[in-house]
């Protein structure tokens, strides 16, 4: 039976119903609502609606209640209640009768709501969270272990400087930690009560909002009843949350999908998470890190629509705000499996050092360091910049690298190289000089890992 059922006198057309209904997706508030549902009772004694008794015995059904949806929450699919408030307060009543009436008494299913999916997005950040976290473990094993391996560092997708794989490893750390303190002040903006607002004015009954909020484990109550049944604030600073991260892993998987190909060859991925063709034979695609690359734009759908869901809706609640949950749901499911697949991707990763080696010794990356040898010479490094450009056209004249350039060829451009020039051009030394806070310098790289390991490990 609908809770808003007296107002009418003919039924809701099954068309309109199954257009209406949201029980096909919002079953997965169950145990919040549930909870909730505990939380209200305990309230309703203090003023006078509910005897200790007779909120021990909704306690005791509502607890039992829990038990079946945690051991089969998908049969709540079964039922043909409108919405998930209703689908609870009719399996109470038929376990304890019109003692489950009293329940619903001073709330509405507005702020129910609202309560519930605060407690269902408060409980995924924390998921959220742990994930990522296995993730930034999984980047530092990988830094540790490959802290060897020299490759190109890119900009414009052209080779730039040298850096390590361990340093490009750590650079995906700093990107994830930043979406792990998203979620925290996500989390500190959400953490708080909207039950007790009723429909939208606040419930008549003189309940102590700040206890009930703590009872739900919230740090305080919301403070104005109209916000609080109409906030969805949480589910767009999640969503949003969501798609920075999935940025971050969509570069990531762009990185490996190019550092696996044939004309880079850096990495080999495993099988586990590669696929063939059902053409041609030799085939081994990326396809783990492709799919995460591809999902970043469904999670970004899920930011746009709920925003332009909630653009221009005039105060308090209203029908659209249904439109939440299957966004949000979608949304932070789809995250949480590509950061599990991103960790996932890294298992049995190899680096080919050699080919990554070869790389970084092409394409002059080592350039900026004889700009810098000029100017410990005394040569401005404007000019310094302009010699050394004229010295690469030059080298790429003859086919030569900069390091195999003999000191007459380098001294048709300036007279104050000498033979200490060729120690500066080693790929060591381009690293090892990157030794501020932040650098390539693999003394860094080392600090960096192990002050990660510290946090995480």
């Amino acid at each position: 039976m609908a809770l808003w059922g007296g107002r009418f006198t003919q039924a809701a057309d099954k068309r309109f119903k199954d257009f209406n209904d949201s029980l096909r997706f919002d079953y997965r508030l169950a145990e919040q609502d549930i909870e909730g549902s505990i939380g209200w009772s305990k309230a309703l004694v203090t003023v006078g609606i509910l005897t200790k008794a007779e909120q021990q015995q909704l306690e005791v059904a509502l607890n039992a209640l829990l038990v079946e949806v945690r051991s089969n929450p998908l049969g709540i699919l079964q039922d043909d209640a409108e919405d998930i408030h209703s689908w609870v307060e009719s399996k109470l009543i038929n376990k304890i009768g019109n003692l489950g009436k009293k329940l619903h008494t001073g709330r509405s299913r507005n702020d129910q709501v609202a309560l519930d999916i605060k407690m269902w997005c408060k409980q995924r950040v924390t998921e959220l969270q742990h994930t990522i976290r296995r993730l930034q473990v999984k980047l530092v094993e990988t830094a540790e272990n490959n802290q060897d391996a020299v490759m190109p560092g890119y900009t414009h997708l052209q080779r730039a400087q040298p850096i390590s794989f361990a340093h490009w490893c750590m650079a995906y750390v700093e990107m994830l930690d930043r979406d792990y303190s998203r979620l925290s002040d996500a989390y500190r903006r959400m953490n708080t009560c909207p039950l007790g607002s009723g429909a939208l004015a606040g419930t008549a009954y003189p309940i102590d909002r700040e206890q009930l909020a703590k009872d739900l484990d919230f740090s305080m109550a919301t403070r104005n009843s109209l916000d609080s049944v109409s906030d969805r604030d949480h589910i767009i600073e999640l969503l949003s949350t969501a798609s920075l991260s999935m940025a971050h892993l969509s570069r990531f998987a762009e990185d490996m999908i190019i550092f696996n190909s044939g004309e880079a060859d850096f990495v080999e991925l495993s099988d586990r998470v590669t696929s063939g063709s059902s053409l041609m034979p030799q085939k081994k695609n990326p396809d783990a890190c492709e799919l995460i690359r591809g999902k970043a734009g469904r999670v970004m759908g899920a930011l746009t629509g709920m925003l332009v869901t909630l653009k221009a809706l005039p105060l308090a609640y209203n029908k659209d705000m249904q439109e939440d949950k299957e966004g949000i749901f979608d949304a932070l499911d789809t995250w949480q499996d590509c950061v599990e697949m991103a960790s996932f991707v890294l298992d049995d990763i190899k680096v080919n050092v050699e080919r990554t080696k070869e790389a970084a010794l092409k394409g002059y990356s080592n350039a900026t360091e004889l700009a810098d040898y000029l100017v410990s010479k005394g040569v401005p490094f404007r000019d310094s910049h302009h010699i050394v450009g004229e010295t690469v056209v030059y080298a790429i004249k003859v086919h030569k690298g900069l390091e195999d350039l003999t000191i007459d060829e380098f001294r048709q451009f300036s007279d104050v190289v000498n033979e200490d020039v060729y120690e500066i051009l080693s790929l060591q030394s381009c690293l090892d000089k990157r030794c501020a806070k932040g650098g390539v310098s693999p003394l860094r790289v080392a600090e960096a890992i192990a002050e990660a390991k510290v946090r995480f490990l």
